[in-house]
């Protein structure tokens, strides 16, 4: 028995040890193996399953090509080619490494299709191994040395790999180039490349035919492509490229990209159709999903509005322009340009006047630079540029130095941030005249901002003695308002609150729960309402810091007298916000009402608004993911307080980014209750003819029919969640073709890309589950169906529980097909009032149809 089990137990490890060796060698071809085609054909795996080499038919066609592709998903797209002008016409093919050391490629008829072709330098070629790495590298090398031979990533086709490393030789020209297919099933040589123009500073280029230029990227300054302007707000691009510096010793350098997440498969691709695409794998959808795509515009097109010509893409087709100081040379007809109109001094052989300089700031920098690493100061780079009677322009790039244009300047494109600044040499006289009408626009606006400062300082001072005239409130007998002073004890304040009415344009307040302040003590509080002491200003009017005697620090709303608010809405937030106590809920300390004075008194929240920190570049890093996602919590559970666990039932109605006040702590704050509405408790919705609230947060039955409950505040805050997620305003994205940030961040989520949409300020550091479980609940909470979202509660349990399961959202058509805004005149009759307010300001504003 004993005998049995040893036996068996041997057996076993044989096994293990025979197929470990097996799955081994499945990545490997030694002299003296062969990689067949036919029925039996296995092809070699790289160790993690990742790539597979072997042989393939491409779509319904029955030639035979050896090539690599992805081995661990279904779509296995194909990334390498070896025979692709040499196609196979059956499934005779072999792959084997041949007496002389090459690796070829043999027909049934022993005939050569494909050879490495590299000239061996010894005799003994028995030690030599070809194997397929994770990488997608396809290696001929040395079993001794280990040292790489012959590798598929020096002879690309028409994909590009992270790691790959792309030549390009400045001295003699050479430069690796990618190759597109020539059909979508036809993988020979097709009639577009890509490669990296060796030619001044390093840019990539995508030529059409015989090395006709169809894209260019721009020039490389060390950290990205200065013509990609939205590439510095990519981290998958941003440290992502390298090239290699010194030269090796052949005087080549290297391109190479390395994605900041390696686990992600994606692929840089030539197409057919002459286009450059960037692929990654969505795991969730099971296929690959387009990242980015190059020409993507017209103006993208390479040249497209000729020499000394410049695109913009202010129209759907980009709208082509003459640089300052040059005409076009044939009236309609772009492709050939633009002139001088007026000659340069050197080149008109006179001594009077100099050449001058005009800045293009956010543009893409024209072709064929004369590069000066050497000069890094502006002055010496443009006395180079003066001091040669052939230079155009000039600019001063951080990571390349000195650039010099002697030729026409071409591919010039305006962008809408980004880019760089070139300056372009024009004759004195065109200079003088461009600065003539600045002065005259400029000294026009000064004297109207002066004539305007004086008017209003006449009225100030005119208001101020009026106030000033009525600061008491003991002097007002003629109202029924009992005023606690700002000095007074709490005892007295509450004795004087409790039993209080305030009459506000006739209408009858009671205050029994909140303090009411004179004119005088707040007027003392504020210096006076002094500008140093102006927090800010909005629809209400301006908010005030002010002090207290026993030191406390006060924030005083001030109605102002032309103000498109009125007194229903300051009614509203006395009768409201009193009676709210949550520690996410900003608290209001007492309100005043004197003369035309009217005023609300609140806690002094010292980190302003969130919005002053989560759309300042300066600033977004301040806010680190966990403080975000603690401000996050903070505003669901207030908004969980007004909807279910308050005394009364709020619905908020203007819940934004500028409405989260933020204390001395950073704990959010819920502000504003001017536009809120209370909810009996059976009541469930309720329809207005006067509809409130901002542009971009309400939601579609609220914006279209004036029907609100808490689903409308669930909209807003679904919307205020993407916010704080990507550091992007909800109407940053409005000229996109998304056309919202909720339209961008619904093609993020539903193409697997949703980390995307993470401030890249914070996508290193940040919880990456957290960060998609957010995106996933705001994706919920913007469905277009009100009862499709879920309530608060729900909400908050999914935010804060990893078990929670969360259902799949639909997708919320209502921004996507209005790009723009909410049109103010839809779905309302001249009856009904429009109102909104504006999320640069922390008030609301009402304007009337």
């Amino acid at each position: 028995m004993r005998f049995f089990r040893k036996t068996s137990l041997y057996l076993s490890l044989f096994l293990y040890f025979f197929l470990y060796e097996s799955s081994m060698a499945a990545n490997t071809i030694r002299r003296g193996e062969s990689l067949r085609d036919g029925i039996n054909h296995k092809p070699l795996v790289s160790p993690q399953k990742t790539f597979e080499l072997g042989f393939f038919s491409p779509g319904s066609s029955t030639h035979r090509f050896l090539g690599i592709w992805y081995g661990n998903i279904e779509d296995k797209a194909v990334v390498w080619v070896a025979n692709r002008a040499t196609p196979i016409s059956d499934q005779s093919g072999v792959l084997m490494i041949s007496n002389d050391g090459n690796l070829v490629l043999l027909d049934g008829k022993n005939i050569t299709v494909w050879s490495s072709n590299i000239e061996s330098s010894t005799t003994n070629n028995n030690n030599r191994v070809v194997s397929i790495h994770d990488t997608g590298n396809f290696v001929l090398s040395e079993t001794d040395t280990d040292r790489p031979i012959w590798e598929s990533f020096n002879h690309p086709t028409d994909t590009f790999l992270p790691q790959m490393r792309v030549r390009v030789n400045p001295q003699t020209g050479d430069n690796h180039a990618f190759v597109s297919w020539r059909s979508e099933t036809d993988p020979s040589p097709g009639n577009y490349s890509l490669g990296v123009d060796p030619s001044g500073a390093p840019e990539i280029v995508l030529w059409e035919g015989n090395k006709t230029r169809k894209w260019r990227s721009g020039q490389w300054n060390s950290a990205i492509f200065t013509g990609i302007p939205n590439m510095s707000l990519l981290t998958n691009y941003l440290y992502g490229f390298k090239l290699s510096s010194p030269p090796d010793e052949t005087g080549s350098v290297y391109f190479t990209y390395v994605p900041s997440d390696p686990s992600v498969l994606l692929r840089f691709k030539v197409l057919y159709n002459g286009t450059e695409e960037e692929l990654r794998w969505n795991e969730t959808l099971k296929k690959w999903t387009k990242f980015q795509s190059e020409p993507d515009s017209e103006c993208d097109q390479y040249n497209r509005c000729g020499k000394f010509g410049i695109c913009d893409m202010k129209g759907s087709n980009g709208i082509c322009s003459c640089i300052h100081g040059y005409e076009q040379v044939s009236v309609g007809n772009w492709s050939r340009g633009c002139r001088r109109r007026t000659p340069l001094k050197c080149e008109r052989n006179i001594s009077v006047g100099e050449d001058e300089f005009l800045t293009l700031k956010s543009v893409k920098l024209p072709d064929f630079e004369i590069p000066e690493h050497n000069l890094v100061d502006p002055e010496d780079c443009r006395e180079r540029c003066l001091r040669n009677c052939s230079c155009n322009a000039y600019s001063l790039v951080g990571g390349i130095g000195c650039m010099i244009w002697n030729q026409d300047l071409v591919d010039l494109q305006q962008f809408e941030a980004g880019g760089s600044s070139l300056h372009i040499r024009l004759a004195d006289s065109e200079v003088g005249e461009n600065r003539k009408t600045k002065i005259a626009v400029i000294v026009a606006v000064l004297v109207g901002v002066i004539l305007i400062g004086i008017f209003a300082l006449l009225l100030w001072r005119f208001k101020r003695k009026k106030d000033v005239s009525g600061a008491y409130c003991g002097k007002n007998t003629d109202t029924s308002v009992v005023v606690a002073d700002l000095t007074k004890s709490k005892e007295t304040t509450s004795a004087f609150s409790g039993s209080v009415d305030i009459m506000i344009e006739g209408k009858a307040v009671n205050t029994s729960e909140l303090p009411v302040f004179s004119l005088n003590a707040i007027a003392i509080a504020t210096n006076d309402f002094c500008k140093e002491n102006e927090l800010g200003r909005g629809g209400f009017g301006p908010v005030y810091k002010g002090v207290l005697e026993d030191g406390r620090e006060i924030a005083v709303k001030r109605l102002s007298g032309k103000s498109g608010q009125g007194v229903d809405e300051f009614k509203n937030e006395i009768i409201l916000i009193a009676k709210l106590q949550h520690r996410n809920l900003v608290r209001l300390l007492g309100c005043c009402f004197e003369g035309e004075e009217k005023m609300l008194v609140y806690e002094y929240m010292p980190n302003k608004s969130l919005d002053f920190f989560l759309f300042d570049e300066t600033k977004q890093a301040l806010i680190d993911w966990k403080l975000r996602f603690s401000i996050i919590e903070g505003i669901a559970r207030g908004l969980l307080y007004l909807h279910r666990d308050s005394r009364l039932r709020i619905i908020h109605r203007d819940l934004k980014v500028s409405n989260v006040l933020l204390d001395a702590e950073m704990n959010p704050k819920i502000s504003d209750f001017g536009m809120a509405r209370i909810f009996g408790g059976n009541q469930n919705e309720a329809n207005t003819v006067r509809v409130v609230g901002t542009y971009g947060y309400m939601s579609p039955e609220y914006a279209m029919e004036g029907l609100f409950s808490v689903k409308s505040d669930v909209y807003s805050f679904g919307v205020l969640l993407l916010e704080i997620v990507s550091g992007k305003r909800n109407t940053s994205l409005r000229s996109s073709e998304h056309g919202s940030l909720i339209g961008y961040a619904w093609y993020l989520y539903t193409h697997g890309r949703s980390e995307e949409l993470v401030d890249p300020k914070i996508r290193v550091t940040c919880s990456k589950r957290e960060a998609l479980r957010c995106i996933h609940v705001a994706m919920l909470c913007v469905q277009d169906s009100a009862a499709e979202r879920p309530n608060m509660a729900s909400v908050l349990l999914m935010l804060e529980s990893d078990t929670a399961t969360l259902a799949a959202p639909r997708q919320p058509t209502f921004t996507s097909t209005r790009r723009n805004s909410i049109d103010v005149n839809f779905a309302l009759d001249s009856s009904q009032q429009y109102i909104v307010s504006s999320n640069e300001i922390t008030s609301t504003v009402v304007l009337g149809r």
